[in-house]
């Protein structure tokens, strides 16, 4: 379903635009537009399905080493910061402090991406999305917490499927490849870690994961 939708919308434009839409140009560039955008939601499934097959297969070279996590998380909140201020979703890191862990960290800014975009396309105008962390003996929980449309609970136990879409609330934002949070459990399951979500709708999401301390 998720390659036949961009697929079959492909299709049509050229088609319109092969039975005269070409020539009128109301139509044309705008049918060209959203033929391309379909070309490159194509493109992120394939690539994000073939990211998930080697992290299955243990093919992909994970390049782990010590890093701070708290000048990672206020990079990519920087990253996103356009994307976060026009849906009027503030995303705040409460890593005050340098937070020295074991990881890969190109994966790692994937995990925290896919996180912060879910909790900006899902908020509510005017809310937050939270970073914390709080030691263990040999590690470190990561919460990355917003106060969006939530989850209901029967939707939790399969969120990190591939493809799946939780209802007809969050058909406005099906732009993605459907595979983020697939590939947000494989990275950190790479690492040897393990992620766990809570939610409770109309209240907001907990995404909460482990990492390995670094001294």
């Amino acid at each position: 379903h998720e390659l036949k939708t961009p697929i079959f919308n492909i299709q049509g434009y050229i088609l319109t635009l092969l039975e005269g839409g070409l020539e009128d140009p109301k139509v044309n560039r705008d049918f060209l537009n959203r033929a391309s955008n379909g070309v490159d939601r194509l493109i992120k499934i394939v690539e994000d399905m073939d990211m998930i097959t080697q992290l299955e297969s243990g093919v992909m070279a994970m390049s782990i080493g010590r890093m701070d996590l708290s000048a990672l998380v206020k990079e990519l909140i920087d990253e996103v910061e356009m994307g976060s201020r026009e849906k009027g979703v503030r995303i705040v890191s409460f890593l005050n402090e340098p937070v020295w862990v074991k990881a890969d960290r190109d994966r790692l800014s994937q995990v925290f991406l896919n996180l912060f975009n879910n909790a900006i396309n899902y908020g509510k105008p005017g809310g937050a999305c939270e970073v914390r962390t709080f030691p263990l003996e040999d590690q470190v929980l990561v919460e990355v917490a917003d106060d969006g449309i939530g989850i209901s609970p029967e939707h939790l136990p399969r969120l990190f499927e591939r493809f799946y879409r939780v209802g007809m609330s969050r058909s406005r934002h099906e732009g993605g490849s459907g595979l983020g949070l697939a590939i947000v459990k494989h990275i950190i399951e790479s690492h040897g870690q393990s992620i766990v979500v809570k939610s409770e709708e109309g209240k907001g999401t907990t995404f909460s994961f482990t990492l390995q301390r670094s001294k």
